[in-house]
């Protein structure tokens, strides 16, 4: 009767999947950008040099961070049509 829709396992499955994926990518570019402006600060890098590293290291950050979850909710959507 319930034929082509998710049960309430299925989407509580997806929902913490999801916030999975949105914690790993934050926590990942978090860590991308400390370690790309780490230097920076360490070296006492000051004006534009130091906006560029920023600007530099967010762009990573983001990058990464989209990588991440890109990669864990494509490989949840893959094993789920894989029926495991």
């Amino acid at each position: 009767m319930d034929m082509g829709r998710e049960s309430r396992w299925e989407k509580d499955a997806m929902t913490v999947e999801i916030v999975f994926a949105l914690v790993t990518a934050v926590a990942l570019a978090a860590a991308v950008f400390a370690v790309v402006l780490t230097p920076a600060l360490a070296f006492g890098v000051s004006g534009s040099a130091r906006k560029g590293v920023s600007v530099g290291g967010a762009l990573l950050a983001g990058a990464a961070g989209l990588w991440r979850l890109v990669r864990v909710l494509r490989r949840f959507d893959e094993q789920r049509r894989m029926g495991r």
